[in-house]
């Protein structure tokens, strides 16, 4: 009986040192978490967004960004580095290019370049004869980690979010990709996120705001004087000055306000709409353990030492809304089944909205 009681001891000291001691990649901050406002209200619970139609991609998944480009095609970014073009019912499908990386968020400039955010390459220009340019792939000596959304202005500049320059999207805690590494920035609330602006005229690249919690998706006021960007990591978006330079968000200027504040799950990308809407994708619910954590830093790196299986699970839901530029939401379209969750964004045309996605097989779409 000693001998297993010694045992035991040891096993639970050993465990207590690993729960306690063990590395872990994240240095988690203190911050305060709004509490969240669940599905009511406004984002009351419907079907709006349930029984999708599917166009089928083959092997690919992912179509994590989607634009109808002037050709009349829809081009799609999907999660093996390929961006594929097709008819807008998904025939005649074929790899326009594929970029060695991933990209998560892309634009055409006026003369028909494909500007890309590649989360591993940096900023891309892809020509129409599909060679590929790197416009960015640092700030400065700084290198650009996690190029995320990017948009382009009518003078030629590029918008495009850093939206970690802690974890870069080759690093995880249980593999390589972008969505590790922006689990580990939601986690650490380090908010090292940024946006950057590209002059493709003078080749230089400024930084516009930090400080952002996993900075991600980008849109540009009709007038093109604001910026709209999303902060993952704290369930907002932000409009921002496009002439702001090096704004820390933390500090708070009047270049700088809240748009959109505590939504019920972790805002996504951005995509201009017609009418004057915005739409944004909600790919995941919030988590009341993560909020609960949030003043709690020991806890979240526990919960990086745990077992995946023991990790707090977030149940599958589809989720995507639409607002106006004063902040007014105009449409929310939900699928509590989860059958097609992960929703990144809409891609609004005249005939059909396609709900870009994160990691799903297929590109699912409903009439407008």
């Amino acid at each position: 009986m000693k001998r297993i009681a010694l045992i035991l001891a040891v096993i639970l000291v050993a465990l207590t040192a690993y729960l306690s001691l063990w590395p872990v990649p994240v240095d988690p901050v203190c911050w305060k978490a709004p509490t969240a406002p669940g599905y009511t209200g406004l984002h009351a619970v419907n079907n709006k967004l349930a029984g999708l139609k599917v166009i089928s991609l083959g092997a690919e998944s992912g179509p994590e960004h989607i634009v109808l480009a002037k050709d009349g095609k829809l081009y799609a970014a999907v999660t093996h580095g390929n961006i594929l073009r097709m008819n807008a019912d998904g025939t005649a499908q074929e790899v326009f290019v594929n970029t060695g990386g991933r990209v998560l968020g892309f634009d055409f400039d006026a003369t028909g370049n494909l500007i890309a955010a590649d989360a591993h390459k940096g900023l891309l220009s892809i020509s129409p004869d599909r060679q590929i340019t790197v416009l960015a792939d640092k700030v400065g000596d700084d290198p650009i980690r996690f190029a995320d959304a990017v948009v382009v202005a009518a003078n030629g500049k590029i918008y495009f979010s850093d939206a970690s320059t802690r974890f870069a999207a080759i690093r995880g805690v249980i593999g390589s990709d972008a969505v590790n590494a922006s689990l580990l920035d939601v986690i650490e609330q380090s908010a090292t996120g940024r946006i950057l602006e590209y002059d493709p005229a003078a080749k230089t690249t400024r930084i516009v705001v930090r400080g952002l919690s996993f900075a991600n998706g980008v849109a540009l006021s009709r007038d093109e004087r604001t910026l709209f960007v999303v902060e993952t990591g704290r369930y907002r978006v932000w409009k921002i000055d496009v002439t702001a330079t090096n704004l820390d968000i933390a500090l708070g200027a009047p270049q700088a306000t809240v748009l959109l504040d505590n939504l019920p799950g972790f805002p996504d990308n951005l995509m201009r709409g017609l009418d004057g809407k915005i739409w944004l994708g909600l790919p995941v619910p919030r988590s009341a353990k993560l909020d609960g954590w949030a003043e709690k830093p020991f806890m979240r790196k526990l919960m990086l030492r745990l077992p995946s299986a023991m990790m707090p699970a977030i149940p599958p839901y589809g989720h995507a809304i639409a607002f106006t530029e004063d902040g007014k939401v105009v449409a929310d379209l939900q699928d509590p089944t989860g059958a097609f969750p992960n929703v990144t964004g809409i891609t609004e045309t005249a005939d059909r909205l396609y709900v870009q996605n994160l990691n799903t097989q297929g590109l699912g779409w409903l009439a407008r």
